[in-house]
């Protein structure tokens, strides 16, 4: 399985970056990277804009894909089912990182499976998954109805690769308050984070580690 770095808004600080290095084994200005702006469709807050502001690296993406590295592809997962595996999967296997956006984790999720990346990450144990906000959320069991914007997901439910959920952006906006967060890990019910902009968390081999120079809770399942 891929080696995660799931933060609610990047590489924002000298912790998370070490975590990050260590995780690539090289440098960033050494690493390939694939940017998956695909999330930012299923959010009604995201569109045109943000994506290109994303894939071109803008003042806003400078703790993602800005951070420097030696190339930056796109990989937008609507699309890969119609060009054929043989194509994609290589540009993949080549990729260091792939940096994965935020937006509707639940479309996320769909079109992970409808692409067939969501089948390839048990065979991708040498890359290394930068995801921010539903780019983190995604590989959780559920997000809770309180973070579903896609119209039409059926449920709450994204892909499950690793056993707890997360809250993202603690603090940031007026509906992230810890209060918020404990109404919400009281509605799922399983193992949670609540993470800031300054917190990150690592899963490697199926061990779990928090890294933050900010606020973060852990909520037990009830």
């Amino acid at each position: 399985m891929m080696k995660l770095l799931l933060t609610s808004g990047g590489v924002t600080n000298t912790s998370i970056q070490n975590a990050l290095v260590e995780l690539l084994g090289k440098p960033i200005a050494e690493c390939h990277a694939l940017c998956i702006p695909t999330a930012q469709w299923g959010h009604p807050m995201c569109g045109p804009a943000s994506v290109r502001h994303f894939i071109a690296a803008g003042t806003d993406f400078r703790y993602l894909s800005g951070l420097g590295w030696a190339s930056l592809g796109v990989l937008e997962l609507t699309a890969l089912p119609t060009i054929g595996a043989d194509r994609w999967i290589p540009w993949v296997r080549q990729a260091d990182v792939l940096l994965v956006d935020g937006g509707d984790a639940t479309y996320l999720s769909h079109w992970m499976r409808e692409s067939g990346l969501a089948d390839l990450l048990p065979s991708l144990s040498d890359k290394v998954w930068v995801g921010v906000s539903a780019g983190s959320m995604v590989m959780t069991p559920r997000i809770g109805k309180y973070f579903v914007e896609w119209q039409s997901a059926p449920d709450d439910r994204t892909l499950g690769v690793v056993d707890f959920s997360i809250f993202p952006h603690l603090n940031l906006f007026p509906t992230n308050t810890p209060a918020d967060a404990e109404r919400w890990a009281a509605d799922i019910r399983i193992p949670a984070y609540a993470i800031d902009e300054q917190t990150a968390i690592k899963v490697v081999n199926g061990t779990v580690e928090v890294i933050s120079e900010g606020e973060w809770k852990q909520f037990a399942s009830s």
